[in-house]
């Protein structure tokens, strides 16, 4: 789960990580009284899921309240693109507004799970602001990199040597190293998947600002973080990916006119492949789980019918756990309850599977069934384009 920026900086602050001044608008008009309670120049940030927003117009330096009215009624409810929003864009429906900052130098800070070591590392460059990207790819030996063990957690010496080689000037070292270390006990203590401040700033004055905070928190541990879940903004997600979250379905929305439900991840994903190597483009992933019941199927079927894009249906189940017959029902149920006209293509294997293939025969109903997956996918693929 990603969370907004001014979000971000109020929990990071509550660890110790010095931030600028600011304050929240909604409208044109909260924006500007929110600068003349800062006072001086002020930079509009709209608020969305996404980096690389300086670089869309999404960030904007303001000097006096007719350019902070004129940057706010630019960004407020328009749809903002960046490279990592896609085409589609973002939809910007509050502005985060901060006093200006007198830079002096800008770092890169980030803090990652990193899955093949089991640990937590700490990422940094001297080298921070909106190119980090493009640095990290051609300039990959000036990233600095940290590895925490997590029997001890991050310790004063190895934040003191993240500084030291930043190449920051001493009297900074003091300072950079509480923002280093609060960002560590922010991520451990909210169960974040990621914590990236990006510019970490010094400033001409010799502070240590974090100009900009995004973070990500893993949604298994929200059950025991509520005000971490509370700063959900179903605003800024795919809605298909909303829709079947609510309704405990693990789904990920994708680009192409083939819906999938598939009980298992492993299964999901090799029915993926299927369908990309039979020449067609998979619209979802979709895991049933492991007990699906006829009501869980139904309400596959509608999270998979959100997507206007979707021409054929395609249903994989392997039953171990499972049983072919509970969701044999479960398709026949959804097809005549949600009146399906486009095709579906099933294919069981597993548990009671004669009991569920009887069921899908005797249902009337004009479905069309696969013996194997390979079988299933280059049906769904044929069955899509002759839709559209």
């Amino acid at each position: 789960m990603d969370i907004h920026e001014y979000q971000a900086k109020e929990l990071l602050t509550k660890f110790g990580v010095p931030i600028p001044r600011g304050g929240l608008a909604y409208s044109p008009e909260q924006a500007t009284y929110r600068a003349s309670e800062l006072g001086g120049p002020v930079v509009v940030k709209a608020q969305i899921h996404s980096g690389a927003r300086g670089k869309a117009g999404g960030v904007k330096l303001c000097r006096n309240e007719r350019e902070i009215e004129e940057a706010a009624e630019s960004m407020l409810g328009r749809k903002l693109v960046t490279h990592q929003t896609g085409p589609a864009g973002k939809l910007v429906s509050r502005l985060y507004i901060e006093e200006a900052t007198n830079i002096d130098r800008e770092i890169y800070l980030g803090f990652v799970m990193d899955r093949a070591s089991e640990r937590i590392v700490v990422v940094a460059s001297a080298a921070g602001g909106m190119d980090i990207e493009e640095i990290s790819a051609t300039q990959p030996d000036t990233i600095i990199r940290v590895t925490v063990d997590p029997a001890v957690g991050m310790q004063q010496f190895q934040a003191r040597e993240l500084a030291f080689g930043l190449g920051v000037d001493p009297d900074i070292v003091n300072k950079l190293v509480p923002a280093i270390m609060g960002c560590y006990r922010a991520f451990r203590d909210l169960d974040a998947m990621m914590v990236e401040i990006n510019p970490l700033v010094i400033t001409k004055e010799k502070q240590v600002l974090a100009l900009d905070a995004k973070m990500s928190f893993d949604e298994n541990a929200l059950f025991r973080r509520p005000h971490i879940a509370e700063l959900r903004d179903k605003s800024q997600e795919d809605p298909r990916e909303t829709y079947a979250s609510d309704r405990g379905l693990s789904y990920v929305g994708l680009d192409g006119d083939i819906g999938c439900i598939v009980n298992g991840a492993g299964l999901a994903m090799a029915t993926l492949d299927m369908i990309k190597l039979a020449g067609g483009e998979p619209a979802n992933f979709l895991d049933i789980g492991g007990g699906a019941s006829p009501e869980r199927v139904t309400k596959s079927f509608k999270a998979v019918l959100r997507d206007k894009n979707v021409r054929a249906i395609l249903v994989n189940v392997f039953a171990g756990i499972n049983r072919c017959d509970w969701v044999a029902k479960g398709v026949v149920d959804a097809v005549k309850e949600l009146d399906i006209k486009m095709p579906i293509v099933v294919r069981l294997a597993g548990t009671n599977v004669e009991e569920g293939r009887k069921i899908i025969d005797n249902s009337g109903l004009t479905v069309i069934s696969a013996e194997t997956l390979a079988d299933a996918a280059k049906k769904a693929v044929e069955a899509a384009k002759k839709a559209a």
